[in-house]
C-alpha cells in the first residue's frame, strides 16, 4: 500500500479515492442519524442481542448455510449457522482484544467457528506463511491506522475475505472482524448495525467486489470501498432499532 514516509497512515492514502469519502460519510451520517433517533429511548441488550443474531443468520447464509432466521433463532439450524451463532455469542468480548492484539482476535474468532468442525492442531493456526505475512500486516495496520473507521472496517473484512488464512470458516470470521471494527471504533458502540445483513441484502454485488478487490489491483479495492458504503447502510437499516 503507497505510503508518503515511515510515519504514514497505511491506510490514508484510500481516503483519497473518488467517491469513497462522500460514501462512508454518508452512510456513517445514515447510522448516527438512526442511533440519535432512538437516543431519546435507552437502548437494550436484548436489541443488540437480536442484531448480532441477525447478523449471525446472514453471516451463515453468505457462507453457504440454507437454515432461515427462525431455525437460527431457535437453535435448530445447520453446522455453518451454528458456528456463526458460536462466534456471535462471544464477539463483543473480544473487542478490547482486537485493540491490543488484532492476531489473537482472529484466532480466537477461528477457534470458536471452527471447534469440533476442523482438527485441534489447526484451530487459530493460518495455513500458510503467505497468509501469517498478510494476517500481520493487516493487524499492524489496525494498530497504526487512524483512517475512518468505516474504511478499517471494510478493509479488514475484505483482507480476511480474500487471504481466507485459515482452514475453515473464513467469510465468518471476515464479516466477525468487520462488525468488530465497527463497536471498537465507535461507529456503533452498541453493535445494533448489521452489516451481515447489509452483505445479503447486495450479495450478488458483495460477491463480486470481493472477487475484484482479491483480483482487480487499487482499481478492484477502489470498488470494493465504494461498494461497502452502501452495504454499510443497508445494514442501517436492517437494525432492531428500525422495527
Amino acid at each position: 500500500m503507497p505510503e508518503t514516509g515511515p510515519a504514514a497512515d497505511p491506510l490514508a492514502w484510500l481516503s483519497s479515492l473518488e467517491g469513497v469519502p462522500s460514501g462512508f460519510t454518508a452512510a456513517r451520517d445514515g447510522v448516527d442519524a438512526m442511533l440519535r433517533d432512538r437516543g431519546m429511548r435507552r437502548t437494550t441488550p436484548e436489541q443488540t442481542a437480536e442484531s448480532l443474531l441477525r447478523g449471525a443468520h446472514a453471516s451463515a447464509v453468505l457462507e453457504g448455510s440454507g437454515a432461515d432466521l427462525d431455525a437460527v433463532r431457535n437453535g435448530t439450524a445447520d453446522e455453518i449457522a451454528q458456528a456463526a451463532l458460536r462466534v456471535s455469542a462471544e464477539l463483543l468480548s473480544l473487542v478490547p482484544v482486537l485493540a491490543r492484539s488484532p492476531l489473537q482476535a482472529f484466532a480466537r474468532l477461528h477457534v470458536l467457528a471452527a471447534t469440533g468442525v476442523v482438527d485441534d492442531d489447526r484451530l487459530g493456526r493460518p495455513l500458510s506463511e503467505v497468509a501469517a505475512e498478510r494476517m500481520g500486516t493487516l493487524a499492524t495496520t489496525l494498530l497504526a491506522t487512524a483512517a475512518p473507521a468505516m474504511l478499517v472496517a471494510a478493509v479488514s473484512h475484505a483482507e480476511l475475505a480474500v487471504v481466507e488464512p485459515f482452514a475453515s470458516h473464513n467469510g465468518i470470521i471476515a464479516r466477525a472482524v468487520e462488525r468488530l471494527v465497527l463497536v471498537a471504533r465507535g461507529v456503533d458502540p452498541a453493535s445494533l448495525v448489521v452489516p451481515e445483513a447489509g452483505h445479503l441484502a447486495l450479495r450478488r454485488e458483495y460477491e463480486s467486489n470481493l472477487r475484484g478487490y482479491r483480483d482487480g489491483g487499487q482499481a478492484g479495492m477502489h470498488a470494493w470501498l465504494l461498494y461497502a458504503g452502501e452495504a454499510f447502510a443497508r445494514g442501517a437499516e436492517a437494525s432492531p432499532l428500525r422495527d
